[in-house]
């Protein structure tokens, strides 16, 4: 599977954000989508996610055929996670398995789904509103592993975790990269060094994949800051 871009363009008023993007991206893999604050990483994923019309181009599913992504083809995890925080945490596990059950194989338990993201039995029947920023985000990432689509568009999610959990996420997301397309969007180059497959930059309004082969990890940061730069060498 694919998720496919072809000429992609993205202005508002006068400014060009997205200029021309023409990109693929192959199911299996960890993208790290590396770029400047206000390179559009953010208007890309809102594109993707159709919160945004875009002003030219188009983005589709190559899966043995071209088609229209679905709702229930992408997923989209926030930077600032927005959870209903009048609800228990497993008030809200409960209503979202419920609404999205049709779609969702092989379910587990609740309390199944809270020990996959280590959320302690005593924080279950808490309400969501006493939730740490992290405990939000924690939340925020178990219902799109619950509903499992085909597309995660991840916005800076570990920013917000300890060292312990942020690791505990990324090997969780590893796991989840078999037969999906996970793209971790993040202006921590070693972060995205460490747990991305391939690493993309957006800058400039376009996307360039960054080769590493034969280059160590020194000389590979080197050239992504000087697509950053927009040196005409790097």
């Amino acid at each position: 599977m694919k998720l496919v871009i072809k000429n992609l363009k993205k202005n508002f008023g006068s400014k060009e954000v997205l200029k021309d993007i023409d990109f693929e991206f192959t199911s299996g893999k960890i993208y790290g989508l590396l770029g400047r604050n206000g390179a559009g990483k953010t208007t890309l994923f809102n594109c993707l996610n159709e919160d945004l019309d875009v002003d030219a181009g188009e983005f589709y599913i190559m899966d043995g055929e071209k088609r229209k992504i679905e709702s229930k083809d992408i997923g989209y995890v926030l930077s600032t996670p927005v959870v209903p925080e009048f609800l228990t945490g497993r008030e809200f596990l409960k209503f979202f398995i419920d609404i999205n059950k049709d779609n969702i194989t092989d379910i587990k338990t609740i309390d199944e789904y809270f020990d996959l993201v280590k959320i302690e039995p005593e924080d279950r029947d808490k309400l969501m509103k006493d939730y740490s920023h992290g405990m939000k985000n924690k939340v925020q990432m178990l219902v799109h592993i619950i509903a499992s689509p085909s597309i995660l568009l991840l916005d800076e999610p570990l920013t917000s975790f300890d060292v312990v959990v942020a690791e505990e996420m990324k090997e969780l997301l590893k796991k989840l990269k078999k037969g999906h397309i996970l793209i971790f969007s993040t202006h921590i180059m070693e972060l995205a060094l460490d747990l991305c497959d391939e690493i993309v930059v957006l800058n400039n309004g376009t996307l360039e994949s960054i080769d590493k082969s034969n280059m160590n990890n020194d000389k590979f940061k080197e050239k992504i800051i000087n697509v950053l730069k927009g040196e005409e060498n790097a």
